[in-house]
């Protein structure tokens, strides 16, 4: 069952400019894998928007409570450029309060945008179901 959806759109010059203008950013909102491709080189603006725009996703997918921190969710990379989620912390306890036992993520750039689907399946906890 879907228990949430979540979408959100980047400006990716915008984002880059933030990430350039404000030291710090990069780190508080990225885990260093986040950061680096898998060969060490530092991912392009587009891919950070890219990532950025699932974690502002799946805070919506959550109801975007003001308690999550940037760190507890991680965008992850597997076989054939699959992109995953990885939570943690403050995201996985929100998730479990909401029944979340899996994640639907798409990210996307073209145009000078990017953005991201989020979708939480899993069984709602009796006490949410209305």
């Amino acid at each position: 069952m879907i228990i949430g959806v979540g979408i959100d759109v980047v400006p990716v010059e915008r984002f880059a400019e933030s990430l350039t203008r404000t030291p710090g950013l990069r780190d508080r909102l990225f885990t260093a894998a986040e950061q680096c491709t898998p060969s060490g080189n530092r991912r392009t603006g587009e891919s950070l928007a890219a990532r950025f725009a699932a974690k502002e996703a799946l805070a919506k997918a959550l109801g975007a409570p003001g308690d999550l921190h940037w760190h507890d969710a991680e965008v992850t990379v597997g076989e054939h450029g699959r992109p995953h989620l990885e939570v943690r912390g403050s995201v996985a306890g929100r998730a479990a309060q909401l029944g979340v036992s899996m994640w639907h993520v798409s990210m996307s750039h073209d145009g000078g945008i990017a953005s991201a689907v989020v979708v939480a399946e899993g069984f709602p906890r009796a006490a949410d179901v209305t």
